[in-house]
């Protein structure tokens, strides 16, 4: 049976360097570097922050949203086939972001990155862009927009 996804956990941890509590994406389901990649996020009753977001009503808190989204971003720029392990996607500007619904234990987000505008040089050091990014529950739009960000030399962070 052929696997459904592109990459599980395990190879995330691989290419991006954040760990818990702070790794904020299960799967990669698509992926086509420096031009979109598709992945998901499960939000179960156990994320640490459900605790006091909001006691009773637990809400998973917007700015983790938009970092469960860049980090499916940061993987479509992170393309390990080249040797880019030693850099981290850092934002350097949201725009245009939106919050549509609020994201409960339960909830599956299928998050989708797309290129808008990427710079870089031939010797890859100047690397700088902006990305759509779209986060749905059961086909239904929970928040998006335009995240800039710079890749950064992990050593100099």
């Amino acid at each position: 049976m052929a696997k459904s996804y592109v990459y599980d956990v395990n190879q995330i941890r691989k290419i991006l360097l954040h760990r818990y509590p702070f790794l904020l994406v299960d799967r990669i389901l698509e992926l086509e570097p420096y031009k979109r990649a598709v992945g998901i996020k499960n939000v179960t009753i156990n994320e640490y922050f459900f605790e006091g977001h909001f006691p009773g009503k637990p809400i998973m808190p917007g700015v983790l949203l938009v970092e469960a989204m860049g980090q499916v971003g940061g993987i479509m720029l992170l393309n390990p086939e080249e040797s880019l392990q030693n850099k981290v996607p850092l934002f350097t500007k949201i725009d245009k972001l939106r919050f549509r619904r609020p994201v409960i234990p339960g909830d599956q987000l299928l998050i989708t990155t797309t290129m808008i505008r990427f710079r870089g040089n031939s010797k890859g050091k100047l690397r700088t862009g902006i990305i759509y990014a779209k986060a749905e529950v059961d086909g239904i739009v929970v928040c998006d927009g335009e995240l800039s960000y710079f890749l950064a030399e992990a050593s100099s962070i």
